[in-house]
């Protein structure tokens, strides 16, 4: 597996943090977040481990900016994508799931989820408040198109299908398949 500082070298400081933390993101999810050391994110990053530790003090200050840069980035796509209004409402919702949630089923991707999961003392609270917002996304969502009443309702319906779907699926189609079904249910 080629490293992403290999295929793309970075050209800002903010490109090479951003890509450091991929990298980082990769080898937590595959080694967890006890078996990882600096100098195998190093590796994977194509950076010194100096190099490392010059951008970050500590294993625990690299995973929290690995995980926010991805919530921070799964939030940014949701928003996104629930903005664009032109589009049918349950295509909306499906996409948002799927930029949440559903990048994140099969092999590797499934790591990423579970060693975020698996560290919630080591994140903050980033790994609440970035779930609130999403909550809050899809409920505004539902609410401009079907009404305020039983938005909230809905949307807590919504994730908790998803978050059973995530666990049961074997592939991204077969999470995208049965949400699918769930929302064209709620929302139609």
């Amino acid at each position: 597996m080629n490293s992403p500082a290999a295929s793309h070298p970075p050209s800002t400081a903010a490109d090479r943090r951003t890509m450091v933390l991929d990298s980082a993101m990769v080898t937590f999810a595959r080694f967890g977040y006890r078996k990882t050391s600096m100098e195998e994110v190093a590796r994977a990053a194509g950076i010194s481990r100096p190099g490392l530790y010059f951008l970050f003090s500590s294993k625990e200050s690299l995973f929290r900016a690995a995980v926010t840069q991805a919530l921070e980035r799964d939030i940014t796509a949701v928003e996104h994508v629930l903005a664009d209004t032109g589009r049918p409402l349950a295509e909306r919702l499906l996409d948002a799931f799927d930029q949440w949630a559903g990048r994140y089923i099969g092999p590797l991707t499934r790591d990423v989820a579970v060693v975020i999961e698996d560290n919630p003392g080591l994140l903050g609270e980033i790994v609440e408040t970035t779930p609130q917002r999403f909550e809050q996304l899809i409920t505004d969502a539902i609410a401009v198109e079907a009404g305020q009443a039983a938005a909230r309702q809905v949307a807590q319906t919504m994730i908790s299908t998803s978050t059973g779907l995530k666990h049961q699926a074997a592939s991204r189609d077969f999470y995208l398949e049965r949400l699918e079904v769930a929302i064209d249910l709620l929302v139609r």
